[in-house]
């Protein structure tokens, strides 16, 4: 069981620097928003980081 934690912890770390490389500080702040409220079971918190993420993602194509 610690295998799986320590691992699953590595990747959630890999994956914020990876937004934080590409998306900066607004990509953090999304990802964050969308982690808070999906443990805290806040529909509205979870909403707001996804739709910060999408802008983000979206933005060159818009």
């Amino acid at each position: 069981m610690p295998a799986i934690a320590l691992l699953s912890a590595v990747f959630v770390v890999g994956f914020e620097q990876l937004v934080q490389w590409h998306y900066g500080p607004t990509g953090i702040v999304g990802l964050l928003l969308l982690s808070i409220g999906i443990k805290a079971k806040s529909p509205t918190c979870s909403s707001i980081g996804a739709v910060v993420l999408a802008l983000m993602i979206a933005g060159p194509a818009l």
